[in-house]
């Protein structure tokens, strides 16, 4: 009778929904264009375009309630209003039941949100993808130029249009590497800032760059104002320039875009605030490869131009051929030229003095004037500098002329750039002198003897890009006429033969893993101080909270941003550096804890009035994260019967349903949710060893969006929503003993060979009987199994005098199947919340759990695999992943965490050749399947056989492979790398054909929210006991109405105040991203109401109990402002658009 009569008022829902979207759509329709419905409606039937807006609208209103309907039925038929009530139970095939929260929830998924991806893109001149089909990479030798061709040229070319040469002293200083941060900037950095003070001022003349802000600041500050003025002054003058202008030269494989915007942002912040610079010029001499993220970012930051240099060198051979060296790098997904950026790509092997000039380093070297006679470093070409004198002037300015026109000649402009440093230079006053007194020289000379036709001087970069703009009649930034547009990203580099820097994709995953945990805990302390902050405002307590709290926030943005250097997060820097970047995070990561504690403690308080901040009692706690967990750093329950509340904060933008665990020290739990209704509780072991167990506590909880909600946890009698795991050890020794904690129930049973499954109420996972591992998924609306076997596998290095190394992926051929004397332990846990399989191998533990929950979470597998290979010796441990699917050559991975970019195994490469950045996660598909492989940490990733996916888990290598670290890889930690698996069904109608791989591809809607849910977890902030007592508390939801689920907000950054330096201003930046959307494959109901609105987002309705005071929007670093918009207005945003809005909010 309960079920009839819940049935019927869920269908009497239904109708009440029906006819209100009915209602909004037939509002919609004609509201939204009232002169169309003066004109049209009174004298004539609705005219073609309106009736189909209208069919349109119905069918969406059709899907709507479809998905009502699926809810309901899924209520229903599921038994979700179960035999017993409201208690979870099992069905007739052994999967778990559980008490739905019977809110229906809808996807309405406009077309014209689909059709971004469908669309075609108009052909670029330099497609990467192309042209790596098209070369042989077959490494001729190019005479004195290695790697190239021969140059030549006729005299007379420059007689009517004279050679423009802009010489650009630089100094590469990598904020740690060989040495710490710190102890370059004692040794060296300070100096080479000292220096270009007197040096500069010397000779107007002289002209240099900068490019890491992470030093030049830490200078600034220890400097007093006569320096630091006769600094502004250089700059403002046009001899310093500040290039790029982020906190260091990112590293762009590995790098999460979150991070890199951050850490651009916080450079030119302090450039704006210190000394008011906007830069215009991009510059990345050293990036092991270059992603097409980063001229996006540049671009969308305002720069205009940009260099890159570390490219294959046989791809640099084909620009130089071609002349294409100079271009408009545009994205992919550019359905116009919005995104194109003016790029230089250096033409030869390195940014060093010998690799600058021209073709022949023998000859540039001599004139790398640091490199004379008695000095310590030389050239190994054997011909080593001469001082310039007037007896040779004439004859080393022709011999250097020559080099300058040779390269001018690989250029489709007569304007030559020759970069003029190398690491660490100009850090002795000496350098200073024979570089620019002896250049000085020549160019006196050269530009005095007009039968020579050239102009040389030295030069900043925008002086050089300034020339080629105005040699070519465009404005900054334009396309120069008859210069090509190119596509697509220049991984993965090799700087010669078949070395390529693939390796340190995965060097150091540890520390990859760490700097994804903090990135994930900035933006969530970020978040939650702007909206505490603005809450304080609105409520008059602005001087009652912490806003010192600033300081934590300015040292974790920093922290972040120094770890994207391109020798930090890339794992390629000594120990004792690592070690230092470690302390860092670490530092940083208990500083944010702090400011989400103290930001939840304030917005979770139900009174406002009897707030009070104490610094030395923090009125919450962090429990740590599973990641945390997994890497070695729970809630612990009092042994008592009094409650213990537990905040837990969503970072995500969408209302999650999901599964939270928290260690517990009592097997005897209850939860209630804040207005005291009972959850399903599961009981599990928290496993010390493959055999030794205490407690867990799972629960099903509904999160609001970037909110927090407070739930009561109880240590009480036996509770019937309190259910224990039920778990079985598949062991294959007998003489392995079992230690267990009562109450929870522990099997064990010798291990046979036959395959095993666990379910839930979406997906059934096959394992072997033998290994433990995944065999096959299979979804419930779905009769097929499709074969997802998990392997892994162990490549060596070489044994010739090259191997790998922190930076080199260079294996003794295919990888070989990993093997251990025994076979593994097994466990296998099933509950009512989650069931997981885990195996026990020496060298690594497989975790993979599905969680019974409706949503997006439970359409996964959470796949943890922890590693430990310190026992090992040249050895790199990778997971691969064979499936059925047809994917023939093609693979897809992302670039940043940003955007995807189609890869293809190329045979005529070696095989280190076809591995990849994966920040984020790579799939494979054919006509029916889509396999995603989401990933928490940056690795490397392959696809060696048509339907494999190969990931590379972690590397100890005992030797250098000679690019300048000096030491192997032999810190490796315990590891933990987590993932999800997610296989999607490609829907008949939009069936893709096989062959069809073009160069763009995006993920699925479910997709993107799986890497949301990975990406950032649950945080738990338990309430520590008052002697007072616990006052009021509420669940904090700051969001008034939905965000359209294809909209990602980056950041919500509380921006610094002019004169106070620990304290925000009144101003707050919100950066958003649409993300483009596949909608080829099935779509499922996520578990929360997901709507997309064609791109429009009204801010002033977004927040709950805030006023929008201002709405600007501003470049994506914050220095250029457009006019402020009308508070009420709606922002739209283009798919994969990322833009920056400056609001006040109290």
């Amino acid at each position: 009778m309960k079920l009839k009569k819940q049935v019927t008022v869920c269908g009497g829902a239904i109708f009440c929904v029906a006819v209100f979207s009915l209602y909004l759509m037939l509002d919609r329709s004609f509201l939204a264009s009232p002169v169309t419905f003066i004109h049209f409606f009174p004298w004539g039937p609705f005219p073609p375009n309106r009736i189909e807006q209208l069919e349109q609208l119905l069918e969406e209103n059709h899907q709507i309630i479809s998905h009502i309907k699926d809810s309901v039925l899924e209520l229903t038929d599921t038994g979700a209003v179960s035999p017993s009530g409201q208690l979870p139970f099992r069905s007739a095939n052994g999967s778990w039941v559980l008490p739905f929260d019977g809110r229906p929830t809808f996807l309405s998924v406009k077309p014209q949100d689909c059709q971004f991806a469908q669309g075609h893109r108009g052909q670029t001149d330099l497609q990467m993808l192309d042209i790596y089909s098209l070369l042989k990479f077959d490494n001729v030798d190019g005479g004195v130029w290695k790697q190239g061709f021969e140059i030549t040229y006729e005299p007379g070319e420059w007689d009517s249009e004279p050679l423009q040469v802009f010489v650009v002293p630089h100094s590469h200083n990598d904020p740690g590497w060989v040495k710490t941060f710190d102890k370059y900037y004692t040794d060296q950095t300070q100096h080479i800032l000292n220096n270009m003070l007197v040096k500069l001022t010397e000779d107007p003349r002289r002209k240099f760059i900068w490019s890491e802000i992470s030093y030049f600041a830490k200078w600034w500050e220890s400097s007093d104002t006569h320096k630091q003025e006769a600094m502004r002054k250089l700059i403002l003058g046009g001899q310093l320039e500040m290039v790029t202008g982020g906190w260091v030269m990112t590293d762009e494989a590995n790098s999460h875009y979150f991070a890199m915007i951050d850490q651009l942002i916080e450079g030119h912040q302090w450039l704006e605030k210190n000394l008011g610079v906007t830069p215009r010029s991009g510059w990345a001499v050293d990036p092991f490869g270059h992603s097409a993220t980063m001229p996006y970012l540049l671009k969308r930051a305002n720069l205009t131009s940009m260099l890159i240099q570390r490219v294959h060198y046989s791809i640099k051979k084909h620009f130089s051929s071609s002349r294409s060296l100079e271009f408009m790098w545009r994205q992919a997904w550019d359905t116009s030229s919005n995104t194109d950026i003016f790029c230089h790509m250096m033409p030869f092997y390195s940014y060093d003095v010998p690799h600058t000039c021209g073709p022949d380093p023998k000859i540039c070297c001599q004139f790398d004037f640091k490199r004379l006679p008695g000095g310590r470093v030389n050239c190994p070409w054997k011909v080593p500098p001469r001082a310039i004198v007037d007896a040779n002037v004439a004859e080393r300015a022709h011999l250097l002329l020559d080099q300058y026109r040779k390269k001018s000649k690989l250029f489709r402009s007569k304007v030559v750039l020759v970069p003029l440093g190398d690491d660490f230079r100009y850090d002795k006053a000496l350098e200073w002198d024979q570089q620019f007194l002896n250049y000085q020289k020549l160019f006196d000379y050269m530009n005095s003897h007009p039968e020579m036709h050239v102009q040389a001087q030295f030069g900043t970069l925008t002086d050089y890009f300034s020339a080629v703009y105005k040699a070519s009649g465009v404005p900054q930034g334009f396309r120069p006429p008859g210069y090509p547009v190119l596509s697509g990203d220049f991984f993965a580099y090799a700087d010669r033969e078949d070395h390529y820097w693939s390796g340190y994709y995965t060097s150091r995953p540890f520390y990859k893993t760490l700097d994804r945990v903090l990135e994930s805990h900035l933006r969530g302390a970020e978040i939650l101080f702007s909206l505490a902050v603005a809450h304080a405002r609105h409520a008059g307590m602005e001087g009652r909270y912490p806003t010192s709290d600033y300081t934590l926030l300015t040292d974790a943005r920093r922290t972040v941003a120094l770890f994207q250097h391109h020798d930090a997060i890339a794992g390629t820097a000594k120990e004792n550096v690592v070690i230092d970047y470690g302390n860092r995070l670490l530092h940083s990561l208990q500083g944010l804890k702090r400011v989400i504690i103290n930001a939840a403690h304030f917005l979770v308080m139900k009174n406002k009035d009897v707030y009070r901040f104490y610094q030395t009692e923090p009125f919450l706690e962090t429990v740590r994260n599973q990641t945390e967990i997994w890497m070695g750093f729970g809630l612990i329950l009092p042994r008592s019967l009094l409650v213990r509340y537990l905040v837990l904060f969503n970072p995500v933008e969408q209302d999650r349903l999901c599964v939270v665990t928290v260690l517990v020290n009592s097997a005897r739990v209850r939860l209630l949710t804040e207005d005291g209704q009972t959850l399903p509780v599961q009981l599990s072991a928290q496993w010390s060893t493959a055999t030794q167990m205490s407690a867990e506590a799972s629960f099903m909880v509904r999160l609001p969006a970037l909110g927090l909600a407070v739930f009561h946890l109880y240590d009480s009698a036996d509770s019937p929503m309190t259910l224990r795991s039920d778990t079985l050890l598949r062991l294959s020794d007998r003489g392995l003993t079992v230690h267990n904690v009562e109450p929870l129930p522990l099997r064990s049973q010798a291990a046979d060979p036959l395959p095993f499954y666990v379910s839930t109420q979406s997906l059934t996972l096959g394992f072997s009987g033998t290994t433990g591992l995944l065999e096959s998924i299979r979804r419930k609306d779905s009769p097929q199994e499709v074969k997802v076997q998990m392997q892994f596998v162990t490549y060596g290095t070489r044994s010739s005098k090259d191997k790998s190394g922190a930076y080199l992926f260079l294996p003794d051929g295919k990888a070989k199947p990993y093997s251990q004397k025994g076979p593994p332990v097994v466990r296998v846990v099933e509950g009512p919340l989650f069931s997981e399989v885990v195996a026990f191998y020496q060298h690594f533990q497989q975790t993979v759990r599905i969680h019974n929950v409706p949503g997006a979470d439970g359409l996964s597998l959470d796949v943890t695999i922890m590693v430990d290979i310190r026992e090992q010796s040249n050895k790199e441990l990778a997971m691969r992943l064979v499936t059925d699917i047809q994917s023939d050559d093609t693979f897809y991975t992302d670039l940043n965490g940003f955007q995807m970019q189609p890869r293809r195994h190329f045979l005529k490469l070696p095989l280190q050749a076809n591995f990849y950045p994966m920040p984020s996660q790579a799939y494979i598909q054919d006509s029916q399947y889509r396999l995603t492989l989401h990933s928490a940490q940056a690795l490397g990733v392959t696809s060696l056989e048509s339907g494999q996916l190969e990931v590379i888990l972690d590397r100890r290598l005992m030797q250098d492979d000679n690019r300048g670290l000096g030491q192997g890889l032999k810190d490796n930690k315990k590891t933990a790398n987590r993932f999800r698996f997610l296989l999607e069904r490609r829907s008949i109608e939009t069936e893709a054909e096989p062959g069809n791989h073009g160069p763009i591809s995006f993920p699925s809607l479910l997709s993107h929210m799986t890497s949301a849910i990975l990406n950032h977890e649950v945080l738990a902030l338990p309430v520590l006991p008052k002697k007072r007592g616990i006052p009021p508390l509420h669940t904090f939801a700051p969001l008034k109405a939905a965000v359209p689920c294809d909209f990602h907000l980056l950041n919500l950054r509380s921006i610094q105040h002019q004169q106070d330096t620990n304290s925000p201003s009144s101003y707050t930046a919100l950066i958003l991203h649409r993300k483009a959307l596949d909608c080829g494959l099935e779509t499922i109901n996520p578990g929360f109401n997901c709507t997309t609105t064609e791109g429009q987002l009204t801010v002033s309705s977004l927040f709950r109990n805030l006023d929008l005071q201002l709405l600007q929007p501003v470049s994506l670093s914050l220095m250029y402002s457009s006019p402020p918009l009308g508070n009420d207005s709606s922002v739209s945003l283009e798919p994969m658009e990322i833009s920056a809005f400056r609001l006040r909010l109290r």
